[in-house]
């Protein structure tokens, strides 16, 4: 009888446990837009004259986030999104390349693990947040109109950022974050001669969409 009632006790004390913490998960996703900011060292490569660059433009695409919330404050959470397209144009004195279209596109995933600090008390209508963590940046599907083998390195860098979310219920929220990432990479495209250029993305990283506790 002892051993069943022990049993009984452990059991609820399990099922409060667990109720306790049916909404230390959070799953979301939204839209995030990249807005690059990129700079490069230049072009460099026999032949290609001074002044050669390339602008980098913006990107758009899907995210999907879970974070696992310790206490009612802290969580950690892991960032995933649908690898977007990064395209680049000539510029500078090489500017005029432009009418072949673009000279460099690339699709990059870049996972991101971010530890945050969420204000007020569990429950609040709007809860900010701040975070701050690693960004690891691979770029795949390079490809080049200047040269047939082009690389790009990947990139590992520091990631911070601010949010908000606001509770439509008790299960669901909307969020908003505003983040920065620092991500590097080096390019070596190799043709009839050999081109390399270094890209600092610098990129400031708008996101929005709806997160799901449980």
């Amino acid at each position: 009888m002892k051993k069943i009632l022990s049993l009984v006790v452990a059991t609820a004390l399990a099922c409060g446990a667990f109720a306790a913490q049916a909404q230390d998960n959070v799953f979301k996703i939204g839209v995030t837009r990249y807005d690059t900011h990129a700079k490069t060292n230049g072009i460099s490569g026999i032949g290609v004259p001074p002044g050669a660059d390339a602008t980098v433009g913006d990107a758009t695409t899907v995210i999907f986030v879970y974070e696992r919330l310790f206490g009612p404050n802290w969580g950690a959470e892991i960032v995933l999104g649908v690898p977007p397209t990064v395209k680049a144009k000539a510029s500078g004195s090489v500017a005029f390349l432009n009418a072949t279209g673009t000279v460099l596109s690339a699709k990059h995933l870049a996972p991101t693990l971010l530890v945050n600090y969420h204000f007020l008390a569990p429950g609040a209508t709007f809860r900010p947040y701040v975070g701050a963590g690693i960004n690891y940046t691979r770029f795949t599907d390079v490809k080049s109109s200047l040269a047939p083998d082009v690389e790009m390195g990947s990139s590992w860098g520091p990631a911070v950022q601010v949010g908000v979310n606001y509770a439509i219920s008790k299960d669901i929220d909307a969020f908003f974050s505003l983040a920065a990432v620092k991500v590097k990479s080096k390019v070596v495209a190799t043709g009839a001669t050999v081109l390399t250029t270094t890209v600092d993305f610098r990129p400031t990283i708008y996101s929005a969409g709806v997160a799901y506790r449980f």
